[in-house]
Formats: structure tokens, sequence, C-alpha cells
């Protein structure tokens, strides 16, 4: 099994910036004209142009739109050191919505991209969620 992440855009040469730039990814394949993949962390993520406004699926009633918005699924990007990761992502174009925090596994800070989706960035020590664990 493999996991692809596809995340849509209204804006792919800035989509391109802002990803390869954030998170040190390098761009593979082109795909149509208003698609593209991005290689280097441990899923491919398709990059996919959408206008602001169209229907997500035929059976949608919702709308794109790329201000900041909520969704239940969101990435968590582990990194080796959060403050250097907050700060290249932020340069990239990404917004700040919670500082740091540390917990008793690991760091985390919330962020959102130039497209409004959120993530997360997170620096685990310890044992990582091993830390937070019920034990057997």
């Amino acid at each position: 099994m493999q996991f692809l992440i596809n995340i849509d855009v209204d804006d792919l040469p800035r989509a391109i910036d802002f990803y390869t730039r954030a998170f040190g990814l390098t761009e593979g394949r082109r795909l149509w004209v208003d698609g593209t993949e991005l290689l280097g962390g441990p899923a491919p993520i398709y990059l996919l142009a959408n206008a602001p406004g169209t229907q997500p699926a035929a059976s949608s009633s919702q709308l794109r739109n790329y201000a900041r918005h909520w969704t239940p699924v969101h990435l968590d990007i582990v990194v080796d050191n959060i403050d250097v990761a907050v700060e290249r992502a932020v340069e990239a174009g990404a917004k700040l919505e919670q500082p740091v925090q540390s917990n008793t596994w690991g760091k985390l800070a919330v962020l959102a991209d130039p497209f409004g989706h959120g993530f997360c960035l997170l620096q685990f020590v310890g044992k990582g969620y091993g830390e937070i664990t019920a034990p057997e």
C-alpha cells in the first residue's frame, strides 16, 4: 500500500514555490497542464490547480475556497529542529497560527499554507508519542 497526498491550490507556480522552499521538496513529474508532483518526503505530494468556486466532486455542495479553512484531514510534518522549520515555512509564505508549544512527547507549531490548508510541524523528543502511550 502507498499513500499519495493531493493538495488543491489556486496558483500552481506559487504552490510549487511554497512547498519546495518551505519543506525542501523537489519538483518531479508535471501532470497535465494543472498538476505537478513533489518529491523528497515519505509520500509524494501532488499539487492540483483548481479554480476557487469550483466543485471538488459532482456530489459536493461545497465549493473550493482558498481562504483559511478547517478540514478534518491535515498534514503533520515531523522535523528535526522545529524552530528552523517554522522559520523556513514562514519565510516561504506560511502563516504561524500557534507558536511552538512544548509537550511531554515533543514540540508542536500550527501553521497554514498560502492556500488556506492547515498543517502542523512536530519535533519529537524522547520516545515521541510513546511518552503518552497508555501502558499495555
